[in-house]
């Protein structure tokens, strides 16, 4: 493939931010979309983004920064998507230009709420890119330790392998490894489901669960995961990889998985409302959560999906997490 290709990134979270830097390592020119005028002059008169990864600094002449969706849709010839799952349909109503022969990546994780489609079928369906051009970027990797260089690992799934390894050795460095998968729908169902095993976690130790609990619930989180993704698409993988295990360890582990946080918050007795508040950030397994457990309604014979139900019933049905809890460990092995 050409090397030559221009890659922009559309957000400007943490993880887009640590995205742009990843880039930045290999590309002369790197696009960035970002919806705050108010960002978009701070990063380029400080040279970092005020609102996260702060301590990241950009050479700004390496950036080509635009409030204008549409200008660095164009811009580009592939496409990184870092806006949250919850914003990203409203943000891509700002698209009018024909996106259908650009390569898209989705970093989103999880499902858009309003069409229930994955980020790559819902460009496959609503702007007609075929499946081939779709690429999932999925973990275990921290913004926050790609910040400080701390060596992590990406996977990169395409159906297309030779535009996943493109894609892949833009995103390498002396700190970032990368891997190629063909699992699209695979992986990206993993990196949403790992932040509700992740927010169950959090609950977990909120509760004042200790590590014994936590190691049966992660072992437990992983096989349930493996029976939801075999359901919902069933191919030749092994569970165990980096891109499903490892980025469900780290999520539900990390000081830095806000997954995590937003769950122990919701464990001490804040109400989601308070603790979504609190935090100031977006969890995504929140949305994650109703997300999967209404694709498992829809099924004629329902998967056992234990954990996720009864993050479920804590999130979305008011149900006390410490009685949740308590049921839920006798469903555990």
């Amino acid at each position: 493939m050409d090397n030559e290709l221009k890659y922009a990134v559309f957000g400007a979270g943490s993880w887009a931010t640590a995205i742009v830097k990843m880039l930045c390592e290999n590309l002369d020119e790197v696009g960035w979309y970002m919806r705050s005028v108010y960002t978009k002059e701070h990063l380029l008169k400080e040279q970092h983004n005020p609102s996260y990864l702060s301590s990241v600094e950009f050479n700004t002449d390496k950036l080509k920064i635009s409030n204008d969706f549409d200008e660095i849709a164009t811009y580009a010839d592939v496409l990184i998507f870092v806006i949250p799952s919850a914003f990203i349909f409203d943000e891509l109503k700002k698209l009018t230009v024909d996106i259908k022969d650009k390569i898209i990546v989705s970093a989103v994780k999880g499902i858009i709420p309003e069409s229930g489609l994955l980020v790559g079928e819902h460009f496959h369906d609503v702007y007609k890119t075929p499946f081939e051009n779709i690429a999932v970027i999925a973990g275990p990797c921290h913004a926050e330790e790609v910040a400080l260089e701390r060596l992590s690992y990406l996977t990169i799934s395409c159906a297309d392998q030779e535009k996943a390894q493109t894609i892949a050795d833009q995103l390498s460095s002396n700190y970032i490894k990368t891997k190629v998968s063909d699992d699209v729908i695979g992986t990206e169902y993993a990196v949403m489901l790992k932040n509700i095993y992740a927010i169950a976690a959090g609950i977990a130790h909120g509760l004042g669960y200790g590590d014994n609990f936590q190691s049966v619930l992660m072992s437990n989180a992983i096989r349930e995961m493996k029976r939801f993704i075999k359901k919902v698409h069933k191919m030749k993988r092994n569970i165990n990889n980096s891109a499903y295990l490892g980025d469900l360890l780290v999520t539900g582990y990390s000081v830095f998985s806000r997954n995590r946080m937003f769950g122990n918050m919701v464990g001490k007795g804040y109400t989601v409302k308070s603790a979504q508040m609190e935090m100031n950030m977006v969890a995504e397994g929140y949305y994650a959560t109703k997300s999967a457990y209404l694709l498992n309604q829809k099924n004629d014979k329902k998967t056992q999906i234990p954990i996720i139900n009864a993050v479920y019933a804590i999130l979305y049905e008011n149900k006390d997490p410490k009685k949740v809890f308590k049921k839920l460990t006798d469903k555990l092995d």
